[in-house]
């Protein structure tokens, strides 16, 4: 827990930005009657004094399996980068990786990422992924750096996974209609720079969360 709050310390340096990230499914479902649009309080008619009413959907639906979103977040950058993908093997995270240190950290010296400790976040990934000199090439490009286990919440990506799950429409029905979603979301947020600023430390950690260090006898 200590390493990544000291990692989160760090004042920006473009040569070793640090970003979080993180994974999450998404249920694609779908609809088994065309929903009832969304009507406004009053129409174009004079006199015409109905209620307005939400869009409204039919307690049926049809599942049409699921979708991964891999979400990559620069809090002090205010960026975020999504890609949306049928699964999250090993493949999928290295590929996800190799496009961001090729991609907008092309000039950085360092990535520094910071995950969880799910068995597809680590370099053997990228071996499974790539021949083994690019598979070096990328590994020498990361320092990677893993929330303890049960400390998921350190990680600054999931507030933006909260964020555009809270976007997303309850029903998506195909991969590709996700897809636009996410990317509308991901430029409105990129436009507008919004950044993260953490203010938990290690001394907090300490005080509030001292159940969790050891008792010293003197």
């Amino acid at each position: 827990m200590e390493d990544v709050l000291e990692v989160y310390h760090r004042p920006h340096d473009p040569q070793r930005p640090v970003v979080c990230l993180d994974e999450c499914s998404k249920q694609l479902i779908g609809e088994v009657r065309t929903p009832l649009p969304p009507r406004p309080a009053r129409d174009d008619r004079p006199g015409d004094d109905r209620p307005g009413r939400v869009e409204r959907y039919d307690c049926e639906y049809v599942r049409n399996g699921t979708a991964n979103l891999f979400m990559a977040f620069e809090p002090l950058g205010g960026w975020r980068e999504v890609a949306v993908t049928d699964r999250r093997r090993r493949v999928d995270w290295a590929h996800f990786v190799r496009d961001l240190v090729d991609g907008r950290y092309r000039d950085a010296d360092k990535l520094v990422l910071v995950m969880d400790q799910l068995n597809t976040h680590s370099p053997a990934s990228l071996y499974e992924a790539f021949a083994p000199e690019e598979a070096r090439r990328v590994a020498d490009r990361i320092e990677i750096h893993h929330t303890p286990k049960h400390g998921s919440w350190l990680n600054m990506a999931e507030i933006e996974l909260s964020a555009l799950g809270r976007d997303l429409p309850d029903r998506v029905g195909d991969k590709a209609t996700l897809e636009r979603h996410v990317q509308a979301w991901r430029h409105r947020r990129n436009a507008a720079t919004i950044r993260a600023d953490w203010q938990f430390t290690t001394k907090d950690a300490r005080i509030k969360l001292r159940k969790l260090y050891p008792i010293m006898e003197a």
